[in-house]
């Protein structure tokens, strides 16, 4: 049972549709949750976190706010999706205030090693090389990066050739799993990083870009909710992509508790309840800008 929650307070940082996205998403990887290691990176004072956030009684925990409908911002400005509830019930679970920081993707695994976050929580790929970095609990969603493009592209587009070249322009979130995939897989594009996917899709549809690579849920959703756009994707994500909440390195006290915390929100069923609110029923829709 959660407790009834304390209050959100946001901090910036830096700067009816139904979607039905299918077992790739609506699934996990595996019903229990094995913690991913750690890596060198040391937490400021290399001290075990989890008790400098009790005695603070506050989680701090970044994320875009960008990457709907994971974590978004609705038509009063409050941060609204799946990543935002689930900070919502981990903070919920320790009985502290949940503190939501606004962060660039490519600064969240920076700030979080700064210590200035405690868990980072904004549509991240669990990959070797950030997990040399920091510790992941999960993956609490299964994705896969995709391509957002223009619907008269599609037909276009139907092997490695047709993407990888010189007439092609793609982006990207910078810093994420879509960036590497252009750059190693079509390195004859011109690639275009961008830090909000949603000045992107604008881009695509006014002919400047010819496509963005994301998780499959933001594309999902920006082809639901932009029909003007003529927008389309490719039948199958390019990826199969686990997303996990990151940890400092170094404190693995914090780490084993966001697990199990976890592991309760999926063995109670919680987890995909949440799952099915924001990935397939949409009335959130509403809410939105």
């Amino acid at each position: 049972m959660i407790p009834s929650r304390p209050p959100i307070r946001p901090v910036r940082r830096g700067g009816a549709i139904v979607m039905l996205l299918g077992l790739l998403l609506f699934g996990l990887a595996c019903r229990s949750f094995p913690l991913s290691g750690a890596g060198t990176s040391a937490h400021p004072d290399d001290a075990e976190c989890l008790h400098r956030i009790l005695e603070r009684a506050e989680l701090r925990v970044g994320m875009t706010g960008t990457q709907a409908p994971l974590n978004m911002k609705n038509r009063r400005g409050e941060l609204i999706g799946l990543d935002v509830e689930l900070a919502r019930a981990l903070a919920d679970a320790m009985k502290i205030e949940l503190v939501l920081v606004e962060t660039p993707f490519s600064d969240l695994l920076r700030a979080l090693e700064d210590g200035d976050l405690d868990l980072v929580i904004s549509s991240l790929t669990i990959t070797p090389a950030r997990n040399a970095r920091v510790a992941f609990a999960g993956p609490y969603l299964i994705s896969g990066a995709s391509l957002l493009t223009r619907l008269d592209l599609v037909d276009e587009l139907t092997d490695v050739a047709s993407l990888n070249s010189a007439d092609r322009t793609w982006a990207a979130l910078e810093g994420s799993t879509g960036e590497e995939l252009i750059l190693d897989a079509f390195p004859l594009a011109r690639y275009v990083p961008v830090d909000d996917q949603e000045e992107a899709v604008a881009m695509i549809g006014s002919g400047e870009l010819d496509g963005l690579v994301a998780d499959l849920p933001f594309v999902q959703f920006e082809i639901a909710r932009n029909p003007d756009l003529l927008l389309g994707s490719l039948p199958s994500p390019f990826t199969t992509e686990p997303l996990g909440i990151a940890l400092p390195a170094n404190s693995p006290l914090f780490a084993n508790l966001v697990q199990n915390y976890l592991n309760t929100l999926d063995y109670t069923g919680q987890l995909m309840q949440m799952k099915a609110r924001w990935l397939n029923r949409g009335d959130w829709l509403l809410e939105m800008p």
